[in-house]
């Protein structure tokens, strides 16, 4: 049972977005390891930018910089 964890920020990804990631996800191992579809877990997290760092700074900092 593949496990698939697809973390982004949460900056509106549409509920159409979040389904063609499911879907792609799903297909990609179907295609490459020839794994079962209905067995394959796909979970998106959306983390707040106050949450996500990069180089120190959060990204909600680093946006707002301009970087």
């Amino acid at each position: 049972m593949p496990y698939v964890n697809i973390r982004i920020t949460r900056e509106g990804a549409t509920a159409e977005q979040k389904a063609a990631l499911i879907k792609g996800a799903t297909q990609l191992l179907v295609d490459v390891l020839g794994k079962n579809p209905a067995t394959t877990v796909v979970v998106i997290d959306e983390v707040d930018t106050d949450n996500w760092g990069i180089g120190g700074e959060s990204v909600t900092k680093r946006r707002k910089e301009g970087r």
